[in-house]
């Protein structure tokens, strides 16, 4: 038969080792694996998930299809896959003490839309935190759908506090009537008053989204207030401060709980993966251990610390400190941006993100600041010495940015001593 001499039995046999299948992945996915152990990881909104999770998310549940909900499903051979997420819907209840979850959504950006889908119209008005102040680009950026499809109306930081106005928010509300009041930030250092955000949206008529994607661990833990008894309506990632796969999962009171069904699917999915969902159940009974609470206690310890740290080092932080796991540092006290701070701290092995400050005059590619979390650092094991070692590093970084050989040689010893310390803390 024409062209069976040139058939690759490689690709056919599913057996193979992924270096023998594809050798350039297996080589892309090992450098990945040394730039996490060999770099210190300070990106917010990234974490280490367990084993256990990746054994989950990397297992043969990725070959099912199973549209619809567990006992309702419109394909056959899903009594494996129902239980699994019957786990993770009742863990996430149990977690968090919610009346229902959804566990199907992606991402937290699928859970956000799905609300929207579920309670609005195109055209409908809500309210979020805008973007450059703190939000996420589906809390109604021009450029999302959120933004696109419905009216959206901001809120944000107090000029001088740099933190939220309740009494401004009020008002906003009062003015605009919403549908939907959205809170949460990606980039909000301070403690969120659901039990405020609440009674205002009580006064407007609107429901209450808690968008919680960074702050879901710390919730779960007792180490920052519950949304859960103030809000309708919460949405999370799991692989933030929770730890577990990148996907999202939305909470709510019973009565809304068909409405958030339909929207999720068939509104806006279609199979559920339910590789990642076993890996959500996985992170979700991790979540429940003792251990856990340790750990979430000690991320907002090494955030005080490091936050104490830099301030002490004379770098300007947003709203000057911190009451959860993330950080917003002023760089132009430095005569920098955020672009430029977080390519250096990268040349000698500390990653964060630029980031726009509150009121910033700079564009969002290039930014004012950069966010930095503990949430990684504290997965491996690092505690407060080790933050006031990462602190006085960022600080020596930004202050020798150029290429004079003083500089240069700085830099180079920074990045050995980040190495030593990585190295001292292997996750893989």
């Amino acid at each position: 038969m024409a062209g069976t001499d040139t058939f690759d039995k490689t690709m056919s046999d599913l057996s193979l080792p992924l270096d023998i299948v594809d050798p350039e992945v297996a080589q892309a996915i090992k450098d990945e694996t040394d730039r996490q152990n060999h770099k210190i990881l300070l990106i917010a909104s990234e974490n280490y998930a367990s084993r256990a999770v990746l054994e989950a998310q990397g297992s043969v549940l990725t070959n099912k299809y199973a549209e619809g909900y567990p006992g309702k499903r419109y394909y056959g051979g899903c009594e494996n896959v129902d239980r699994i997420e019957n786990l993770a819907i009742e863990r996430a209840k149990q977690l968090f003490g919610a009346e229902h979850a959804n566990v199907q959504p992606h991402a937290g950006a699928q859970a956000n839309l799905a609300v929207y889908l579920a309670f609005m119209r195109p055209g409908d008005t809500f309210m979020a935190m805008e973007l450059p102040q703190g939000g996420h680009l589906t809390h109604g950026s021009p450029v999302n759908a959120s933004g696109i499809l419905y009216n959206p109306v901001y809120y944000g930081v107090d000029r001088d506090t740099e933190t939220l106005n309740y009494d401004e928010i009020e008002r906003i509300a009062l003015a605009c009537r919403p549908k939907i009041i959205v809170c949460g930030a990606t980039v909000y250092p301070r403690y969120l008053d659901f039990e405020r955000f609440r009674y205002i949206a009580d006064k407007v008529g609107a429901l209450v989204l808690a968008d919680i994607a960074h702050i879901a661990g710390l919730v779960a833990a007792g180490e920052h207030p519950s949304p859960v008894p103030h809000c309708q309506i919460v949405t999370f990632t799991t692989h933030k401060t929770l730890r577990g796969p990148r996907a999202g999962i939305i909470l709510c009171k019973e009565e809304y709980g068909r409405a958030i069904d339909r929207a999720v699917f068939p509104g806006m999915q279609g199979g559920p993966l339910e590789h990642v969902i076993a890996a959500k159940a996985v992170c979700l009974k991790e979540a429940m251990q003792p251990s856990f609470r340790d750990y979430q206690r000690q991320i907002r310890k090494n955030a005080d610390a490091l936050a104490k740290c830099l301030s002490d080092q004379g770098i300007r932080l947003v709203s000057g400190g911190t009451d959860n796991h993330l950080m917003l540092l002023d760089v132009t006290t430095l005569r920098l941006t955020g672009k430029i701070a977080q390519e250096a701290l990268d040349e000698v092995g500390i990653v964060c993100n630029k980031n726009m400050i509150p009121f910033d005059k700079e564009k969002a590619t290039i930014t004012s600041g950069i966010r930095i979390g503990t949430p990684c650092v504290t997965t491996r094991g690092m505690k407060e010495p080790e933050m006031v070692q990462i602190g006085h590093m960022i600080a020596r970084c930004l202050r020798n940015i150029g290429d004079a050989p003083e500089q240069v040689a700085a830099r180079e010893q920074i990045a050995r001593e980040v190495r030593a310390l990585a190295d001292a803390f292997p996750v893989y």
